[in-house]
This record gives C-alpha cells, sequence and structure tokens, in this order.
C-alpha cells in the first residue's frame, strides 16, 4: 500500500477522533443544565434578579440621534436645534445605529426623541420610548460614558 493510500486510511479511520468522546458529552450536559435551570426559573416565577438596582432621576434628556454615515451623527435637542455635529461620533454612532436597529426590528416609522438618562445610583441609560430599546451605557466604561454625559449636560 503506498504511503497516500495509507494516509487517507488514517484520515478515514474511526479510532481517530477529532474532538474526544468525553468532551462531546461534557457539552451535552452543559447545554441540557442551562436549559433545566432556565426552564425551573421560568416555571416557579423566580424573580430577576440580574436587573439594575432603581434609582432617582437626576438629569434627562430627550434628543434626536441622525446617522449620516458609519461613523457621523447630528444630535438635535428635541425641538430640533443642534446639539453636536460630530464627524466621528464614535460611541454616539454606537448608540444611534443599536437604537435603530431595534426601530427597524419594532418597525418604528421617523425618527422620534430618545431620552438619556442619569440616575443618583451612578447608571446611564439611553431609553427609546418608540421602540422599547434600553441601553445601559454605563457598562460600556469610563470614557464612553463621558461622551453620553457631555451630550446631556450641554446647554
Amino acid at each position: 500500500m503506498s504511503a497516500t493510500m495509507k494516509a487517507l486510511a488514517e484520515r478515514r479511520s474511526p479510532e481517530r477522533e477529532m474532538i474526544p468522546r468525553t468532551l462531546l458529552w461534557a457539552m451535552l450536559a452543559l447545554a441540557l443544565s442551562a436549559l433545566v435551570i432556565t426552564s425551573f426559573a421560568v416555571l416557579t416565577d423566580r424573580p430577576r434578579v440580574g436587573q439594575p438596582a432603581p434609582g432617582k432621576v437626576v438629569a434627562e434628556r430627550l434628543v434626536i440621534l441622525e446617522g449620516r454615515s458609519a461613523r457621523a451623527v447630528t444630535v438635535y435637542d428635541a425641538a430640533g436645534k443642534l446639539i453636536a455635529d460630530l464627524d466621528r461620533g464614535g460611541f454616539v454612532t454606537v448608540v444611534q445605529n443599536a437604537i435603530q436597529r431595534a426601530r427597524t426590528v419594532a418597525r418604528i416609522q421617523g425618527n422620534p426623541p430618545i431620552r438619556f438618562v442619569r440616575y443618583d445610583n451612578g447608571r446611564l441609560v439611553a431609553e427609546d420610548p418608540a421602540s422599547g430599546a434600553s441601553i445601559e451605557l454605563y457598562a460600556f466604561g469610563k470614557d464612553n460614558k463621558a461622551a453620553i454625559e457631555r451630550l446631556l449636560d450641554q446647554p
């Protein structure tokens, strides 16, 4: 038998496993455990504990985010007055894209205002009343949070 034929026979051999059988069983057990735990929580109406703590509103602002390109965004107040024209919007553009995606899924027409809200417990949230979307902005790091706070604090 030639070397090539021998190599092909070894490759097709059932003895040569790409993923060990015990690892496959462990992955199956993990998936089934997650399913059982989730089903138990739903069936017993277990309260959700991963939600952020409520707080008092310290500051809020209605804004309209208008995306101009993949990186540029224009920010207006609810009355249509220009707040910021960001050629490199950075995180503000990310928020605008996320809100736009939520609106597309919810089939929202137009570009109604969203709400930036700062709470007394440090939370910073972008809420879209039109689609029901809510983005916890404090979770994306201090630089990204500061970008949104600048918009919130501008006159």
